[in-house]
């Protein structure tokens, strides 16, 4: 009686101390921090004949569900809650929003068993969704831990092929945090360094800083083996800064033979109390379910200080980023009909005001695109200059070809109109494509900019920005096709072969002051007129596509898109126009 008093006054003390530690990262953990930042806690790894889950039987005071093969099939987080005013009650919870009350222990294996039916389907299959299972009772300690799917390496009948890859993946992912204490389960009759639950724990823990180890089914250890099992608690085999806690749970036979649990902690107790060898690992506070649990606490509460500086740091910066975002986000529209028009009118008049700046360069928008424009159009002139030196090559044989055949002159210094007139339309036709590729390269760029000051100025309302990134488009495309007519037009144009430059004219009168020339004379003339034509039409169009572009792509376009963004101002539908989206409005 005098032990159990003592034991209850420590516990309530142990209470004190860890209570409010455990429930504030459970608290944190139930408002989802956890998918943002990794919270402090204890996962419990090892394989399927380990004894893992008597292990967690014995600490929640209740039975889970047990049976061949894999049981654990979804992470259970068990959050026991002591409470001396409580006989017992539990609550589950799984599916983002699920919940379950009940006050009965031998509930709790068929609550389980559901929700992993419903998260992980009916069968053997596995899911990384995390159940929740809060017990408060008064025979409880205060502790908070994730039990993982048993580790298995050959898959049975009904499950996939790769399941052993599936649970080793989803172990790893809680275990790799580094804020999480590994719980590994080992049979003390097997050879510790094979197990794959400490393996596990070494390849994200390798110098064993944040890894305890349980070791179970002390009963079963061969007679003479006793020596190498105190080798290992003692830490003399395979070095773990948290240490090693042995244990006695209940056996199949005991649970065959319904013992319950609280039974089996007095025969645990009485077990290793009279144990030839073990006897001294229970003042050294080395043995014992108790025992674990106070560890256990002790180390999460530990885990959970020293991660509360950096935790607390990363909160407040996330938490001025979302202030940030939020400073982003408009207050929204008014509900009065009036006012909502006038807000409308408003939302609108800015984006216009925006499309227009763009339009004359008064604002930059990504990237500057009067600059981006100038790029392209030097670009368009290169292609005019690189097209000389073909047309020089070709100039001196055409005009050599037809010289004889065509004869009778339309311009000064020309004894042959004809020669003149096919060798420019012939070559300047050349050019008509790279100018529809200009064309097209400066649509991309002008409406792409359009479209992201809709995104911006819309951001908060899909309807007005699907609207106008719908005219924006029609309307570039209504633009493009004026400026591919004019573009046809200004090539058929040239076609006419014609010019009234002064330098070109008095360049042909010079040469035409001889009254008699020679033949061959005429033809060597020819070449440099051609030269001098060409020269006038690349600067027609070096400045003609550029203006013809600018004019109806950017100047135009803006012009007709802020008209007929206002003309949604006439509609009756202004609550529908000004709806906003989903997430933002909540």
């Amino acid at each position: 009686m005098a032990h159990e008093d003592g034991s209850r006054m420590f516990q309530d003390q142990l209470a004190e101390k860890v209570r409010p530690f455990i429930d504030l990262i459970d608290d944190m953990r139930s408002i989802g921090i956890d998918k943002e930042l990794p919270l402090p806690t204890i996962a419990v790894v090892g394989d399927q004949s380990s004894g893992k889950s008597s292990v967690l039987e014995t600490l929640s005071g209740v039975a889970l569900p047990r049976g061949t093969g894999i049981v654990t099939r979804c992470p259970l987080l068990l959050k026991l809650c002591n409470d001396r005013t409580v006989k017992w009650e539990a609550v589950i919870s799984y599916g983002g929003g699920k919940v379950i009350e009940f006050d009965e222990p031998s509930e709790v294996v068929r609550h389980v068993e559901q929700a992993q039916n419903a998260l992980a389907g009916k069968g053997v299959g596995i899911c990384e969704d995390l159940i929740t299972l809060k017990i408060t009772s008064s025979t409880v300690c205060d502790l908070s831990l994730i039990d993982l799917p048993g580790i298995t390496r050959v898959a049975v009948k009904g499950q996939p092929e790769d399941i052993g890859v599936q649970i080793n993946n989803l172990i790893s992912k809680f275990i790799k945090n580094k804020r999480t204490i590994i719980l590994a389960v080992v049979p003390c009759n097997v050879d510790i360094a094979t197990t794959e639950a400490l393996k596990m724990a070494q390849q994200v823990d390798p110098e064993g800083t944040r890894t305890l180890a349980i070791l179970t089914k002390p009963d079963l250890i061969d007679p003479g083996a006793e020596k190498n099992v105190l080798e290992i608690v003692h830490n003399r085999v395979i070095f773990l800064n948290m240490g090693y806690v042995i244990v006695k749970c209940r056996g199949q036979k005991q649970i065959d033979e319904n013992m319950s649990i609280s039974r089996a902690i007095e025969e645990e107790l009485a077990f290793f109390r009279n144990h030839e060898h073990f006897s001294s690992l229970l003042r050294e506070e080395k043995a014992t379910t108790t025992c674990l649990a106070t560890k256990l606490s002790n180390a999460l509460v530990k885990q959970i200080k020293k991660s509360l500086p950096q935790m607390s740091e990363k909160i407040k910066e996330q938490l001025g980023e979302v202030k940030h975002s939020l400073s982003q986000i408009e207050g929204g529209p008014p509900m009065e009909p009036e006012e909502k028009r006038k807000y409308l009118i408003q939302v609108i008049t800015e984006f216009n005001e925006q499309i227009t700046q763009l339009s004359q360069g008064d604002i930059i928008v990504e990237e500057n695109l009067f600059e981006l424009m100038r790029k392209e159009f030097t670009e368009w002139m290169e292609r005019l200059k690189n097209a000389k030196s073909h047309y020089h090559k070709v100039v001196q044989q055409v005009v050599d070809e037809y010289d004889q055949e065509h004869r009778g002159s339309e311009l000064p210094g020309f004894s042959n109109y004809r020669v003149f007139q096919h060798v420019v339309q012939k070559l300047v036709s050349e050019l008509k494509r790279p100018a529809m590729m200009t064309l097209q390269t400066i649509r991309e760029m002008v409406q792409k900019q359009f479209d992201h000051l809709s995104k911006e100025s819309f951001k908060n309302y899909p309807y007005l920005h699907q609207v106008s990134k719908k005219k924006i488009e029609t309307i570039q495309e209504q633009q493009s096709n004026i400026v591919k007519e004019r573009i046809v037009e200004q090539f058929e144009m040239e076609m006419q072969v014609y010019t009234q430059d002064e330098i070109f004219n008095k360049h042909s009168l010079e040469k035409g002051e001889i009254a008699e020339v020679k033949e061959q004379d005429t033809r060597s003339k020819y070449p440099g007129l051609l030269k001098a034509y060409y020269e006038i039409v690349v600067q027609r169009l070096a400045d003609q596509v550029p203006m013809l572009i600018r004019y109806f792509i950017l100047k135009q376009s803006a012009k007709i898109v802020c008209s007929e963004m206002l003309d949604l101002l006439h509609r009756d539908d202004t609550d529908n126009i000004l709806q906003e989206d989903s997430e933002i409005g909540q």
